[in-house]
Parts: C-alpha cells; structure tokens; sequence
C-alpha cells in the first residue's frame, strides 16, 4: 500500500530528527564502522516508525542492533523532546537493519568475477 502525504512527512521529520540524535549521541560512527538511518516508513495510523538502519564496516551488527533496540524507550524521549510541538503522539520506534549495501557489494562482487571470467574465457579462445 502507498504511503499517505502525512506519513512521508512525519516520516521524513522522524528521519531528520533521529540522524540528529544518532550523531550527538555518538551513534553514527561505533564499532569500528558507520550507522546511518536509510529510510523510516510509518504505518496509517502514525502510532509506529520503521526506521531501517544502514550499518557500514560494523565488527558486530547483531550486538550493534541488539544496543540500539535496548535503548529504544530512551530514542524515543529524545525525539519526543524535538518533536512534541508537531506531533500529537510520538511514535513507537522499530529498528531493523537496511542489508542493501551488502547486496550492492554482492552484486559488484558477481559482477566483478563474471568480468574476469569472460576475459579469461576471451583469452583462452584467442589461443
């Protein structure tokens, strides 16, 4: 189902807000790699965010995922403290991991073999 105009705007200012938060709390750069917010999609209703994250070079994602969740209700405060004036409820916050960057370094990986798969197999047959 299409998202409503309302939800791509609460979802856009989640967004914005919860990038913010992530770089002052010292998120954006842990353990070694990046974390970043790649998209939050909001149900009809506006009561929940899906905010998907993107972890770049991260040594533990599942750890990483697990701290990030265990401090949910605190994510939550922090963008209820931002947001209270534009919203009249703040949303619950999931967080899910955003594993497209890992299928776009996939993807080139195959790429990349099938590339020198057909130089070698050009090569063999100019033999």
């Amino acid at each position: 189902m299409q998202e409503s105009k309302r939800q791509k705007q609460i979802g856009k200012l989640v967004l914005e807000e919860m990038s913010d938060i992530f770089q002052r709390e010292g998120m954006s750069m842990v353990d070694g790699g990046m974390v970043s917010i790649s998209e939050v999609s909001m149900t009809p209703d506006l009561l929940e965010a899906r905010i998907y994250l993107s972890l770049f070079q991260v040594n533990d994602p599942e750890a990483l995922m697990q701290n990030i969740t265990d401090r949910t209700p605190e994510w939550r405060h922090l963008l209820g403290q931002r947001v209270r004036h534009q919203l009249r409820r703040i949303p619950e916050l999931k967080f899910f991991k955003d594993d497209t960057l890992d299928h776009v370094f996939k993807m080139e990986e195959l790429f990349k073999s099938i590339k020198e798969s057909d130089k070698k197999n050009n090569t063999d047959e100019d033999k």
